[in-house]
């Protein structure tokens, strides 16, 4: 069965081309719009699902699909994109995944189905039938904060590899050498892209991370409690928990306060995502901090951009760390080690 991309082909034009055509939008020129719909014919090609859900006029809605609304990041995304769209004219629907992919899945059947004019995801895994159709068929899309690698996709996200830097050589400064992390799904771009951004960081110090010190979190609080009891179960427990992210950062907090244990006296703890609870705990939590009101602004002009026939690009902000208590006091920088030089050979 012929696809949009085979009467694209065809046609000798875009997908977004042929989806304009089909959907009757006036910006395609006589010449374009026989071509398409000679190919159309020629071909037999019927739009799918996906396909017939794209608008036929402007509804000035956007959708957005985030991984997990009590998670205090994305509560903040989701406020920041709701006041950019506001101020461009738009208004947002948001769905929760609540990092489930089916559940995210059922967010954008029923947001395409409302017709909105441009969808914002967070994708809970690395792709989905549903999603991929909908970028294939024209369906004007950013992703934010997670990608799915391979898909023609604007994409604004923060790098956090200089402050996870940044933190390993804060916490090398005040003499930890066993240094353990609570990841992420490696499903999601930020679950392995953080773990791999802390070995590297390590390495430059001449540290390694043991299977052992790794452990496999969800990005809920539950998974970082668990987790910090099997690092605090270790024969040799690490001396500092990273957490991938703020939910499992409170998740590792409960672990070792169940166990009689202090932070940072008995063990440090520091965490990817800064949120507002982490100045009130005891100790206050060192983290990393994203952009996150500047991202989901982003996203928004990105989106926008995409949906008004202009060129939008992907947006990479840098995080940044913020030193608190929960790792011990910082040290002078005159006292801070260098790393181990890496050979140029």
């Amino acid at each position: 069965m012929a696809g949009i991309k085979d009467v694209a082909a065809a046609a000798g034009v875009s997908v977004a081309t042929v989806s304009r055509v089909l959907n009757g939008h006036p910006s395609v020129s006589a010449e374009a719009r026989a071509r398409v719909m000679g190919a159309v014919a020629e071909l037999g090609y019927r739009p799918n699902a996906v396909a017939r859900s794209l608008r036929t006029d402007q509804t000035h809605t956007l959708g957005l699909v985030i991984s997990d609304v009590l998670n205090p990041y994305f509560t903040e995304l989701a406020r920041s994109v709701e006041e950019e769209a506001r101020a461009l004219g738009y208004s947002v629907i948001i769905g929760n995944a609540d990092e489930r992919p089916e559940l995210q899945d059922h967010h954008v059947r029923n947001l395409l189905d409302r017709r909105i004019d441009g969808l914002l995801v967070s994708p809970t895994d690395g792709g989905s039938p549903l999603m991929l159709d909908a970028v294939r068929a024209g369906t004007p899309m950013v992703f934010v904060d997670r990608w799915i690698p391979g898909v023609d996709v604007p994409v604004v996200r923060a790098d956090g590899r200089g402050a996870v830097r940044d933190l390993v050589a804060h916490l090398h400064g005040l003499g930890h050498r066993r240094l353990a992390i609570i990841a992420g799904p490696a499903a999601t771009t930020t679950g392995s892209e953080r773990v791999e951004a802390f070995r590297a960081a390590l390495a430059e110090y001449g540290l390694r991370l043991p299977d052992a010190y790794t452990g496999q979190g969800d990005f809920q609080a539950e998974s970082g409690r668990r987790v910090t009891e099997g690092f605090l179960d270790l024969p040799e427990p690490p001396e500092v928990v990273f957490a991938a992210d703020n939910l499992m950062a409170l998740g590792a907090l409960d672990a070792v306060r169940a166990r009689g244990l202090r932070v940072p006296d008995d063990i440090a703890l520091a965490a990817f995502d800064d949120i507002p609870w982490f100045v009130h705990t005891d100790p206050p939590v060192t983290a990393i901090a994203q952009p996150t009101g500047e991202l989901g602004r982003a996203a928004v002009r990105a989106l926008v951009d995409r949906i008004e026939g202009r060129t939008p690009r992907s947006v990479t902000l840098p995080a940044r760390l913020v030193v608190r208590r929960s790792c011990g006091a910082p040290a002078p920088p005159t006292q801070s080690p260098s790393p181990v030089q890496r050979s140029t050979s």
